[in-house]
């Protein structure tokens, strides 16, 4: 998909998204008490370590928001996925890092996990982000404060959440309740 993508049909949209729903259910390794006890953690390495589960993640979330200008991915499978995403569609990806990764400037913002408390930033200089139209993606939806957090780096910064997407959600913990007015994808809902 590019930029200049020709709208799909809601079929093949569809397909598209069973295809990475398939792959996501398939492969995901779930462990439980990591990394704290009573946590259930879901582990993506092996959907993104399968070529054709790969591909039809990438292009699933790149069905997001086409129209992009840049692709935001969350630290650290966020990155994989962003990436993958930002070639599909052609735009240009930045990494939403841990705090302490990036030489100051940054924004930083912190939230809370399940199991804690953490912080992310951007660079606050040497990009201009002012008025760019974000698609913004991770690998899990839990509690959503982490792409609450990383939501509002961009909103400081003066751009545009146009659209987030994850690749599993755990509703249970109804971390959607917790994000802006954007749209909100998920290609696995638990």
């Amino acid at each position: 998909m590019s930029k200049h993508a020709a709208i799909e049909s809601d079929e093949l949209a569809a397909e598209r998204t069973g295809r990475a729903a398939e792959a996501v259910e398939r492969l995901t390794r779930w462990r439980d008490d990591f990394p704290t006890p009573g946590v259930r953690f879901a582990d993506l390495t092996p959907v993104f370590a399968d070529a054709e589960g790969f591909r039809a993640v990438v292009d699933s979330l790149a069905s997001c928001a086409p129209d992009a200008d840049l692709v935001a991915g969350v630290d650290a499978r966020g990155f994989l996925i962003g990436a993958g995403v930002a070639a599909s569609l052609g735009t240009g990806v930045l990494a939403v890092r841990k705090a302490g990764k990036l030489p100051p400037p940054v924004i930083t913002r912190e939230y809370q996990l399940e199991y804690g408390t953490a912080a992310l930033e951007i660079p606050a200089d040497g990009l201009s982000l002012a008025g760019k139209r974000i698609l913004l993606l991770d690998d899990v939806l839990a509690t959503g404060g982490t792409l609450a957090a990383a939501a509002a780096l961009f909103a400081e910064a003066g751009a545009e959440i146009i659209a987030a997407a994850v690749v599993l959600e755990l509703t249970f913990l109804e971390g959607r309740d917790r994000q802006g007015d954007y749209p909100l994808s998920s290609i696995v809902k638990i």
